[in-house]
């Protein structure tokens, strides 16, 4: 069975080698736990303080939109470019506390510099700080998460995080919403300055003794020696890149955010030609319903992924993307949009726990775990970037209700990728 284990890895075929049992090793206290649960709702909250806070701010400086336009490119560029070295780095490190830290002290470091000197090569500077911050703190969170709890429990631990950072997402949005309404734009960076403090003592709370360095990065490692790793072919970036499930599953999820990046913003143009006084709430409660679902449901999607497998929850969030597309396109009432997007709700629930679930199954054994998320990261920034282009430009010539019946049809030949030619990735005995 070991001698298996070390030649084969998950991308090779539906049966796949086995990870040491989950009781070779014991579990993560609950100091850990929470910690890396606040860990993930406070860097949520800072991390909304760059949203569309930033345009606000920017154009009460007396910034041109050009301006601000360049400084959100750059840092969307660099975003893209940055998802597969940020997966190298922390695949790399012997430390993803550490590296996380420095992200999180970075992107506060950033914050602070947009509040207190907002000309433009200073904001440049941060805008590609704050960037290349972010390439590395997605794969860091679940690196943590996947040495704490192992691949036995990573399901659940995936769902946990996804609501962490949903619940995080709202408050921040009302928090900075208050400040912004209240005092001024500038005060939304102090405070997501100010946020990093409880941040980083929410990750000093997780013990670092706790996360095995090795299934961090997606390595053999068993009772508990970080030491023992596959053959160096198993092992190598060329092998990971040969994985035909992880290569299919990107072209998934390229599929899945071409369809789904620009759904919510034609919406709220649509809704604010409908109904201009009210739109700002109902597009508002359109952000809120989907967040409340994920909150609600993602801790459930986690455990149902290890009972049922990776591909029929994949295939619902497919179809549900589809079905959304396709009744924007229909419904006509504003206000039965915001249910329309319980379908949202229900995609964002699945995709945050599926996307790195799938990868830690395929990259099991590799070593290579953070970078395979940085291939899947780069394919979600391409598809995005598309999106609101391909979208943009049909809603103008042939109306909303065609682009949004054109996302639904990508959507569904995302869902027929995905049936006909991605296997299951959950490792079964051998």
């Amino acid at each position: 069975m070991n001698d298996d284990r070390h030649r084969r890895s998950a991308g090779e075929g539906n049966v796949v080698p086995v990870p040491p049992a989950p009781t070779e090793r014991s579990k993560p206290s609950r100091e850990s736990q929470r910690g890396l649960d606040w860990f993930i709702f406070f860097l949520a909250d800072v991390q909304t303080g760059f949203g569309p806070f930033i345009a606000v701010y920017l154009t009460t400086q007396k910034w041109t939109q050009v301006e601000i336009g360049f400084v959100l490119s750059i840092g969307g560029i660099i975003g893209l470019l940055g998802q597969m070295p940020g997966g190298a780095v922390v695949d790399a490190a012997r430390s993803e506390r550490l590296v996380a830290g420095l992200a999180v002290a970075t992107i506060g470091c950033a914050a602070l510099a947009y509040a207190l000197w907002p000309i433009f090569p200073v904001v440049t500077a941060a805008a590609i700080l704050h960037a290349l911050a972010s390439c590395v703190l997605g794969p860091a969170i679940a690196a943590i998460s996947l040495g704490l709890v192992g691949p036995f429990a990573i399901g659940e631990r995936l769902g946990r995080n996804a609501r962490f950072a949903s619940l995080g997402n709202g408050s921040a949005a009302a928090l900075m919403g208050a400040s912004g309404y209240l005092l001024s734009s500038q005060s939304v960076f102090f405070v997501t300055f100010f946020l990093t403090i409880p941040t980083m003592l929410a990750l000093a709370r997780i013990r670092g003794q706790e996360i095995n360095v090795a299934q961090a990065h997606g390595a053999l490692s068993e009772d508990g020696d970080d030491t023992k790793t596959a053959d160096k072919e198993a092992t190598s970036v060329l092998h990971l890149l040969r994985q035909r499930p992880l290569l299919i599953f990107a072209g998934g999820v390229l599929l899945f955010q071409l369809a789904n990046a620009a759904m919510l913003p034609l919406m709220a143009g649509v809704v604010t030609t409908r109904s201009p006084q009210w739109a700002s709430v109902l597009i508002a409660a359109c952000i809120i319903v989907p967040q409340a679902i994920v909150a609600l449901t993602s801790p459930s999607v986690g455990r149902k992924a290890q009972v049922w497998g990776r591909r029929p929850l994949l295939l619902l969030a497919f179809a549900a993307l589809a079905t959304r597309g396709l009744l924007f396109a229909v419904v006509r009432d504003p206000y039965v949009l915001v249910l329309v997007q319980v379908f949202d709700g229900i995609t964002a629930a699945v995709l945050s726990v599926m996307v790195p679930l799938i990868v830690a199954d395929v990259a099991y054994g590799s070593g290579h775990f953070n970078l395979a998320q940085g291939i899947v990261g780069t394919a979600t920034g391409i598809g995005a970037s598309l999106s609101t282009v391909l979208a943009g430009y049909i809603s103008d010539i042939f109306g909303s209700s065609v682009a949004f019946i054109g996302l639904a049809g990508i959507a569904a030949l995302g869902l027929t990728v995905i049936w006909a030619f991605m296997p299951e990735t959950r490792r079964t005995e051998v």
